[in-house]
């Protein structure tokens, strides 16, 4: 989740302030509900008690996402690192098609080094390529497909102007707030990281504003938050509304420039660079934690698996990823060796679905587990508002209509009441299917960082870090099996919810998910002892997805 509500800023402008409620414990994703009394994966549970003297294999896990700090304290020892390729010599030692991949692929750059960090929104991008092909047309003139593509052209041209009017006032508020607390951070004089609440109580200034800003600041702290807290909510405010001005909703930006391709050319794959950090791996670097940080070495947190490599595959920008990009992304991560994928990111169009549902279809042929984000906007999810997703455009492989190596995952909190559903996730009782923690979510970020986050962003990788752990004790399980098994196992939940994006509507998870439940490491880990994998050899190594085709089945439900 790219942003979140400032109360804080709020205060400036009127008397109250909403303090920070009580925190869950840090690592409470990997606590079990019995015994610790909240509802994570159990994973704790799951090493001392089922996985406890046990070696697993080596599982490559791909992130792709903005870019992953590959030299944080907590991730440098377990990123993936290409054999083949010798690190800087500017060659392409492994034939790959790619140089100097050493940790993974920056598909948002160019030979040069540099990098796209900001991009449109896809409904900016298909306004801008339809405003050059019927800008000034006849309407009446055109064929039935060319004026659905016109009506489409002038709906989207609505909507862009009703987004950039709704956001220049709040950009240009938060441009305000962010001056004002620059400015006080500045006048206080102090390390941003050293800042006391006594620091800011002894602060003084004839200023009114430096002074109401000082009082949003101590309530803040009083609140549980630091100082550096609120700094960095300070920019996340401003970032979101003028990036969202400036480029998202922007249709005279254009980054791709940068790395000059034709972006609607899915059949270019040799671009970019081996940049996989890229101008800002919070993001990535986030998700990475959550996967794999490494285990028991008491530096910041734990994650998931304990014996993974993190691929870092760069494609999703500050805006809308592009479906080449993700396309690209997925294939050079299969063939590199990841048998998981987390893709923590989404969107509303998707212009090159055929690309991605190929390099999809290419991943379950070669059984890699792909797990997606369901997004955060709280509604309900369909195959025509959320992409990627696991319906093909066109029946391939067998008649397959689903990719059966495709989990989709909602986001839940820490909370055993009627608010464990996170409020801002999407669901579908039929194409979400399962919920895995995504609130208050402790995890790296770059620079040896670590930092709350939520979002079905990090809900996701939580299953891929379950599913790297299936990969790991048991080998033999196909993608399939891995992805049944970790459905299969999801813990009931029988208490009603809170609607996502509703006030007080209260449904059965059965409404929200597939399985109506939450992952289970414990129970996952439980159920693959007792399953027979069904891998079958190959020369590449990896087995062929089984099972057959259709709809999402767990059980008796679908």
């Amino acid at each position: 989740m790219k942003f979140k509500a400032f109360c804080l800023f709020l205060s400036l402008f009127s008397a109250s302030l909403l303090f920070a409620q009580d925190s869950a414990p840090k690592n409470w994703f990997n606590l079990d509900l019995t015994q610790d009394g909240y509802p994570g994966l159990s994973t704790e549970k799951t090493y001392k008690e089922l996985l406890k003297g046990k070696t697993g294999k080596t599982v490559v896990v791909a992130v792709i996402d903005s870019g992953v700090d590959y030299m944080h304290e907590d991730l440098k020892d377990i990123m993936w690192v290409n054999p083949g390729e010798i690190p800087g010599n500017g060659i392409d030692d492994d034939k790959n098609g790619y140089i100097d991949d050493i940790h993974g692929w920056n598909f948002l750059g160019n030979k040069n080094g540099n990098n796209v960090e900001n991009e449109n929104l896809e409904v900016t991008r298909l306004y801008v390529r339809y405003k050059k092909k019927y800008e000034g047309k006849d309407p009446a003139k055109l064929s039935k497909k060319e004026r659905t593509e016109y009506d489409t052209y002038v709906e989207y041209e609505k909507v862009i102007a009703k987004k950039r009017e709704e956001l220049a006032p709040n950009a240009e508020l938060y441009t305000a707030i962010h001056a004002a607390f620059t400015k006080f951070e500045k006048e206080l004089g102090i390390p941003r990281k050293a800042v006391t609440l006594k620091d800011v109580e002894n602060f003084n200034s004839s200023d009114a504003m430096m002074m109401r800003v000082a009082g949003a600041v101590k309530e803040s702290i009083q609140g549980g938050e630091s100082f550096a807290d609120v700094m960095d909510q300070v920019q996340e405010g401003y970032d979101y509304f003028n990036g969202q001005l400036k480029f998202n909703y922007n249709p005279e930006f254009d980054a791709r420039h940068i790395i000059g391709d034709d972006p609607q050319n899915v059949n270019d794959r040799n671009y970019g660079n081996a940049d996989v950090r890229g101008p800002d791996a919070s993001h990535g670097t986030h998700v990475s934690g959550i996967i794999g940080a490494i285990r028991g070495n008491r530096i910041g947190m734990d994650g998931i698996a304990d014996n993974v490599r993190i691929m870092a595959v760069r494609a999703v920008p500050n805006g809308d990823e592009r479906d080449k990009d993700v396309a690209n992304a997925i294939r050079y991560a299969v063939d590199n060796g990841a048998t998981v994928i987390n893709m923590s990111f989404g969107k509303g169009a998707s212009p090159e679905k055929s690309a991605v549902d190929a390099a999809v279809r290419y991943a379950m042929e070669r059984d890699v587990v792909l797990v997606h984000g369901a997004g955060n906007d709280g509604s309900k999810i369909s195959l025509t508002d959320n992409f990627p997703n696991d319906r093909f455009a066109k029946s391939g492989l067998f008649g397959k209509k689903y990719a059966e190596n495709w989990i989709e995952v909602g986001a839940h909190g820490p909370t055993k009441d009627e608010h464990l559903a996170a409020d801002f996730s999407n669901y579908s009782p039929e194409l979400v299917d399962v919920f895995a923690p995504g609130v208050e979510i402790y995890s790296t970020v770059p620079d040896n960082g670590y930092k709350n986050q939520q979002g079905t962003s990090m809900a996701a990788p939580m299953v891929a870090g379950a599913a790297a752990l299936l990969r790991s004790y048991y080998p033999d399980l196909t993608a399939k099996q891995v992805k049944d098994i970790i459905m299969e196992s999801a813990t009931p939940w029988s208490q009603k919810v809170i609607k996502p994006g509703t006030e007080d509507e209260t449904v059965s998870m059965s409404q929200l998910s597939v399985t109506g439940g939450l992952l289970n490491a414990h129970e996952a880990v439980k159920l693959a002892a007792q399953t027979k994998g069904k891998k079958k050899a190959s020369k590449s190594g990896s087995g062929g997805a089984s099972g057959k085709s259709g709809k999402k089945v767990v059980g008796p439900k679908a």
